[in-house]
This record gives structure tokens, sequence and C-alpha cells, in this order.
């Protein structure tokens, strides 16, 4: 799918996006947000959570984290209107929210202490370039965190999760997003994803070192990490 598309698409869903994840992932996802979240190292600083959508994984460094700021940007205007309401309810402060392509990164070199990215950089074809970016406006010892799905690394699960990630989540997901195709396209861009080796050598073409994967719930949500040395 063409940059334009993914991003009319999330215009599209905006509305609904924090319940159809919860819903789709049986609420899942936000012990997923709690893990992604406690490995951040840095208690103070800032971090960078790119394609930060609705701005789940920023409020919860937030809440989790409250000595950290957080620069919160993505492409989808649409996103960051329900963020910054979300943020104003909340009354959160030293959270700053902006639109931008996480190809060209508005923010000075080695200016923030980690980078966050949730169930983004699948949406983009230059990871690498992205990556690059990322290592570019980071402090040096400063991590990248980058969470995408997966499949269960178990072979019953995975067939068993193979059904539903088929057959069940497309078009439930499309009724719940009110569009004929949001939810195809997420079946076609996780399988699309590198394997694990190929996007750790990704992160190290971009620069970073100390890469790792963690799985969370047997491999369904997988956290890639490396640093800035």
């Amino acid at each position: 799918m063409r940059d334009t598309a993914v991003k009319r698409m999330f215009e599209d869903i905006a509305f609904s996006y924090d319940m159809q994840n919860s819903a789709l992932s049986l609420g899942i996802d936000i012990w997923w947000r709690r893990c992604f979240v406690s490995m951040i190292e840095p208690r103070q600083g800032t971090v960078l959570d790119a394609a930060t959508g609705t701005g789940e994984v920023a409020l919860a460094i937030r809440r989790r984290r409250p000595g950290l700021t957080v620069i919160g940007l993505d492409f989808s205007p649409a996103m960051l209107d329900v963020a910054r309401a979300k943020a104003a309810k909340a009354q959160v402060a030293g959270y700053h929210l902006g639109v931008a392509d996480c190809r060209d990164v508005p923010l000075t070199d080695a200016c923030v202490d980690a980078v966050t990215m949730a169930f983004g950089i699948r949406n983009i074809a230059e990871r690498v370039a992205v990556m690059r970016e990322f290592h570019r406006v980071l402090r040096p010892g400063g991590q990248l965190h980058v969470m995408e799905f997966g499949m269960p690394r178990f072979e019953l699960g995975k067939a068993l999760y193979r059904f539903y990630f088929d057959r069940i989540l497309p078009p439930v997901g499309n009724f719940l997003s009110r569009t004929d195709y949001a939810y195809s396209y997420l079946v076609e861009s996780v399988d699309a994803f590198p394997a694990d080796n190929d996007f750790l050598a990704q992160m190290g073409e971009a620069g970073f070192a100390e890469r790792r994967v963690t799985d969370l719930t047997g491999g369904l949500a997988r956290v890639f990490s490396g640093r800035k040395l």
C-alpha cells in the first residue's frame, strides 16, 4: 500500500482505533504497552515516540515514567487529534505532539534519550532510512525499541492464531473500523514484515548495536531493541 493510502487509512479509522485494538487483541495490547514501556532505560530526559498514533504508548510512558518528556510524531492529523483530546482530558504535562514523517524527523542531532515505535514500522518501505533518522536524533548510549506484530513460536499456537488472523480478524476489524480494507491490509503487512534476523540486520545497517528481540505473549508481539554507541 502506498504512503498516501496508508495515511488515508489511518485518517479513516482514527475515530475508533483504540477500541478496535483492545477488542481484537482481547485487551492484551494494554499489557504489551506496559512491557514495552518497562524496557525504556532512562528515568529522566526525552523520548521520541515515532508513529505515535492516538498516543497510547506516549501516555503510558508519561504515566509510568513521569520523569520523561515525550515527543509524539505522526503523519496522521486525525490520529493526533485523538491523542491531544486524551492528553487534555487526563491533564498530561510533558507531552508534545507534531505532524511529521519519520523519514525526516524534525529534531536536531543527538537530542533524545530513547526512541520508541509501536506497530508502525511495518507500514514504511524505507525502514533502514527511518532507523538512520532515529539513530541521528539519539544521544550516544540511547536505545531504539520497535514493537511489531508476529506469530506464535510454537506450531499449535501458530496454527490456531493463523486461523484467527486470516479468517476472523479481517472481517471483524473491517466492520469495526467501517472500512472494507484496513484489517485486510493489517494481515498483509504483518505477513510481509521481515523475519527477525533480517530486521535485526536492517537495524545494524542503520547503525544500531546490541540488537535483540524480546517476545511478548509467545511471539504475538515482538520488541526489537538496539543501542547507539
